[in-house]
């Protein structure tokens, strides 16, 4: 069981099972009669086909506080798109499916390619943000949450511990952060914000000296957790990556947006498992590979903004303090596993050690080779200052699909 400990930045806000899921329930519903709290999916069409979506929507139906879910499809024909708004009428809520891969809502992609405002890549930043978007078009909710469909150990719990934070009026917070103890199948995983985020914190700290963006990073219990929400009033001014660097790049922005006292994080549930990625050694391009590049370049990114200089050598001397500190940190896991009945393979901890060093480097290499990469996707305030009518463009779309594809 948790206890009170706060330290640092970022409130924690605990999980102790006294006050019980009926209870925070009854409060939202009642926060949600004139704060109205809208639920973000962002969804890969092969998730339908998955063994989590189901029971989230199970799930969901128990909840009485949502005023609108908004299901953002990536990678769908039309024969999917259609499949996936049966798939979807289950939900008791109101909802839209946005047809990503559709010609209208690509003709609004296509709109923002002139403006030079479009999102660079295809991914969950790009899928999140046009949620985001068409949440602004409708202009009544209060709070948004995020998260993702491949959660196995979903309950509607999960989801009254994340928006109560910012959904309560009293409360100070303008976003939350989920956090859990990622153990399943008696394994030991979140092998990325183990083995990569927490020991590359404390080497960049290190090398390049103490920062406060780098405390405030290090109080998240688990950083990379795909579940977060947000008053809406702070929405239109949130730069986010396209890439795998979403989590991290959103705390960069209320970072920079918000005080750290308006940032909480909250722990959601005591299981948590959803679908594992794999190392990916030989592909870069794929899985956990992919990932630790796309989130070195985000903290990189944020740094330089901030005024830190880069060299190769910097690189190379963040590789070799990461490198010592990550394996140290292998045999404090292994033991604490061990102390649990937990099983931690150390071999493979050792070879996404190994692999995590080198794309440190290669990260390095990206970010020195192309300074002008345009980091974050153009904020909604920037978009519709160009375009005024590019938001109602987007929410005709969606209705239109909405109406023709059935």
């Amino acid at each position: 069981m948790a206890d009170f400990h706060q330290g640092g930045h970022v409130a924690t806000l605990h999980n102790l099972r006294i006050n019980s899921e009926e209870d925070l329930s009854r409060e939202l519903n009642a926060f949600a009669s004139s704060r109205k709290i809208t639920l973000i999916l962002p969804s890969l069409f092969s998730e339908l086909e998955g063994e989590a979506l189901p029971n989230i929507i199970d799930e969901l139906n128990k909840v009485d506080f949502i005023h609108r879910i908004v299901i953002g499809l990536d990678r769908a024909t039309e024969e999917q798109y259609r499949y996936a708004r049966k798939f979807f009428s289950r939900l008791r809520a109101d909802h839209v499916v946005l047809w990503n891969d559709g010609p209208r809502l690509r003709a609004v992609d296509a709109r923002l390619k002139e403006l030079e405002l479009s999102p660079s890549e295809p991914g969950k930043g790009r899928n999140v943000w046009f949620c985001l978007g068409y949440t602004i078009s409708r202009a009544d909710s209060a709070v948004v949450a995020v998260h993702d469909c491949d959660v196995v150990t979903y309950s509607a719990g999960m989801l009254a511990r994340l928006v109560y934070p910012v959904a309560n009026p009293t409360f100070p917070y303008q976003m939350s952060k989920g956090f859990y103890p990622r153990v399943a199948d008696g394994k030991l995983n979140g092998r990325v914000t183990r083995l990569l985020v927490t020991p590359m914190i404390h080497a960049l700290a290190k090398v390049l000296g103490p920062q406060d963006f780098l405390d405030f990073l290090a109080d998240f219990r688990y950083p990379l957790a795909g579940e977060f929400a947000m008053r809406t009033s702070i929405l239109p001014d949130m730069r986010i990556p396209s890439d795998w660097g979403l989590e991290i790049g959103l705390l960069s922005e209320a970072w920079r947006n918000l005080s750290p006292r308006a940032v909480c994080q909250v722990e959601i549930s005591d299981r948590y498992d959803h679908k594992h990625q794999d190392l990916s050694q030989e592909d870069a391009t794929t899985g956990l590979s992919r990932m630790s590049v796309d989130i070195c370049k985000a903290l990189y990114r944020k740094l330089a903004a901030d005024g830190t200089v880069f060299s190769e050598e910097i690189f190379r001397s963040i590789k070799a303090t990461y490198y010592r500190g990550a394996l140290d940190l292998i045999e404090t896991y292994f033991n604490d596993a061990r102390m649990n009945g937990l099983h931690v393979d150390r071999h493979v901890e050792e070879q996404a050690v190994e692999l995590f060093a080198n794309n440190i480097i290669q990260a390095g290499n990206v970010f020195l080779e192309n300074p002008m990469e345009t980091p974050f996707i153009p904020n909604w305030s920037r978009v519709h200052a160009a375009d005024p009518d590019i938001i109602a463009a987007m929410a005709r779309a969606v209705a239109e699909d909405m109406d023709d594809y059935k």
